[in-house]
């Protein structure tokens, strides 16, 4: 399994479109986002960033996702990218396999 971890905030283009606008965009992802959770793909979570957040990176929003394999996740970058998201949101992304922590620590010593 992979886990898939987004943080966004909106870019002016996304505040320059209209209240119809960005319903009709939020509409179409939200065809997509079935289309994925139909494929396997888990919703961990979506949220605000919170404001008082210690070392807070800036961006509003954030999504985690699960994902049965790397072929889904990079469907999905795809989609994303086609779907010209990245025209309206400034966004930073992580992903990778779901591991432990004694894992990821041992990874951090041998480097």
């Amino acid at each position: 399994m992979y886990l898939f971890i987004e943080t966004w905030k909106p870019t002016q283009a996304w505040l320059h479109l209209t209240k119809e606008e960005r319903t009709n965009y939020v509409t179409a992802v939200g065809e997509a986002i079935k289309q994925l959770t139909d494929a396997g793909v888990e919703i961990e979570g979506w949220g605000l960033n919170d404001d008082d957040t210690d070392k807070n990176n800036g961006f509003d929003y954030f999504a985690v996702w699960k994902f049965p394999n790397k072929e889904l996740v990079k469907q999905f970058e795809a989609m994303v990218t086609a779907a010209g998201w990245y025209n309206y949101f400034e966004q930073l992304n992580c992903s990778g396999i779901i591991t432990t922590p004694q894992q990821v620590l041992g990874h951090s010593i041998n480097l």
